[in-house]
């Protein structure tokens, strides 16, 4: 059996799926993208507490107090949360008088899209 320089692969099995060398190069300069802040955006979004602030925040703007009211959290929890999606771009707020009010960005908005669409995927999926 010939075994691959790297991580002693047995290359007899990988015959049928030879990779030329310019394929190669070309799947290596993928693999050099920066998929870091990506990451940190999928892992912002991934919060159970997170979605269901933004699914709010997608139908209307609203106060931290009615937050704090529709999803049963803390209010020191809520603005952790809040805080985050911010820093990310995915919500923004503005002041009016003495309340903060919250609002979905463009950007919250392909974020939700996209796990919506994973929703859906994920409930095809479901064993069952």
């Amino acid at each position: 059996m010939e075994k691959s320089k790297s991580k002693n692969i047995d290359r007899s099995s990988c015959d049928k799926y030879y990779l030329p060398q310019r394929n190669r190069r070309e799947v290596r300069a993928a693999l050099k993208k920066d998929v870091k802040p990506v990451s940190k955006m999928i892992k912002v979004l991934s919060d159970p507490v997170r979605l269901r602030i933004m699914l709010a925040l997608s139908v209307q703007e609203l106060c931290v107090c009615v937050l704090v009211e529709i999803t049963d959290h803390r209010y020191s929890a809520l603005s952790y949360h809040l805080k985050l999606l911010k820093k990310m771009g995915f919500i923004d707020s503005r002041r009016e008088g003495t309340f903060l009010l919250y609002r979905l960005t463009d950007s919250g908005r392909v974020g939700l899209e996209m796990i919506t669409r994973l929703s859906g995927i994920a409930k095809e999926k479901k064993p069952g």
